[in-house]
């Protein structure tokens, strides 16, 4: 059976750094709009603690979200040496559009990815450019779209983004929005008749009763703010929560629909929301298989520099390695690959992959 395969990979990771430090002066609120009663510089102590981020990046301030989309776009056609006139569609995942700095408006339309075709100077009117909002499993679940379009034998080669720049969209009076950071990840696959590499598995399902709101659109917690300006919020117990219950077993839907031993799996990369929840989904997964260590080095993490920048993550993740940029790890031919991720919906998604 052919495989779908990965030819080319890029990533965009803004240069401004924001580190924690820079917090230390910030007044925070809660949830009940009350200044939380402890130092800027404990609460900023605590957080890294628990999230084991230390710094992120933010996009310059002339950068929207298409011009980290484009540069990762160009070292990903670039890395597959590849005419970008045979890209058959163009997947660009994000949450937010197009915000400027400054601004408290997103623009979406025309869509980003017909923006970055346009910006890629893609003549070919068959290349279909479309985007998705699934969360931060935005780029992921673009993967999952492409797959069935491969399978379906109406595409051979698709391009599918992730972008986001989150920082445009976060209340700074709250503790939360240390976590957000921007940046692109770009991948593009192709249909190949090489059965060896390629796609084994996905699995997605999603939870949209009470599990709705966990992470949505709100006002900021001071209340001497402007009302009419939404921020991105997020209840962090219940996200916790929820991902603790239903991201391994997404991961071992998808384990077990490839056919693949547990012990097998070289890499596990998931979504970079936060190093203790991951650690836990991490664990949670091992159980499921009566596995009480979980293997050194499964798991590489970008979480501590980078932050998360939800639909790029998982992409930017992929391409540190591939480009052997992370001390500790390195993919080679056979390794199988498994990719995870959870966010807003609340959706979780999951897909298996031999390298």
């Amino acid at each position: 059976m052919p495989g779908t395969v990965i030819i080319g990979s890029g990533s965009y990771i803004p240069t401004f750094i924001k580190t924690n430090l820079d917090f230390e002066d910030q007044i925070f609120y809660d949830e009940k709009n009350q200044i939380i009663n402890l130092a800027p510089e404990v609460i900023v102590a605590k957080f890294q603690q628990i999230t084991g981020i230390e710094e992120r990046r933010y996009a310059p301030a002339d950068y929207t979200n298409l011009d980290l989309a484009y540069h990762a776009a160009l070292l990903a056609i670039d890395d597959a040496a590849i005419n970008p006139e045979t890209i058959d569609q163009i997947i660009f995942a994000h949450n937010y559009g197009e915000v400027q700095l400054g601004s408290v408006q997103s623009d979406s339309v025309p869509s980003l990815a017909a923006r970055l075709k346009h910006r890629l100077g893609i003549i070919n009117p068959s290349c279909v450019g479309y985007d998705i909002l699934f969360g931060c499993p935005g780029w992921l679940q673009g993967v999952i779209i492409a797959e069935a379009f491969f399978m379906s034998g109406q595409a051979k080669r698709i391009m599918v983004v992730g972008a986001e720049t989150l920082s445009r969209v976060i209340d700074h009076f709250d503790r939360d929005s240390l976590i957000f950071s921007d940046g692109a990840g770009v991948t593009i696959f192709e249909r190949t008749d090489d059965v060896f590499r390629g796609i084994l598995a996905t699995s997605a399902m999603t939870h949209a009763m009470d599990e709705l709101s966990y992470i949505d659109f709100g006002c900021s917690y001071n209340l001497d703010a402007n009302p009419d300006i939404k921020y991105i919020k997020m209840k962090g117990r219940k996200v916790y929560e929820y991902a603790l219950t239903f991201v391994p077993q997404a991961m071992k839907s998808c384990l077990d629909k490839a056919g693949v031993d547990i012990r097998q799996v070289k890499k596990i990369l998931i979504h970079q929301a936060n190093e203790k929840m991951d650690e836990a989904i991490l664990k949670g997964f091992y159980k499921l298989y009566d596995i009480v260590d979980t293997p050194p080095h499964v798991m590489p993490m970008s979480i501590h520099k980078l932050g998360n920048s939800s639909v790029a993550t998982i992409p930017t993740l992929f391409d540190l390695i591939y480009r052997n940029q992370m001390p500790d790890h390195k993919f080679e031919s056979g390794d199988i690959l498994l990719f995870a991720s959870v966010g807003a919906g609340m959706h979780i998604n999951a897909f298996c992959y031999r390298y």
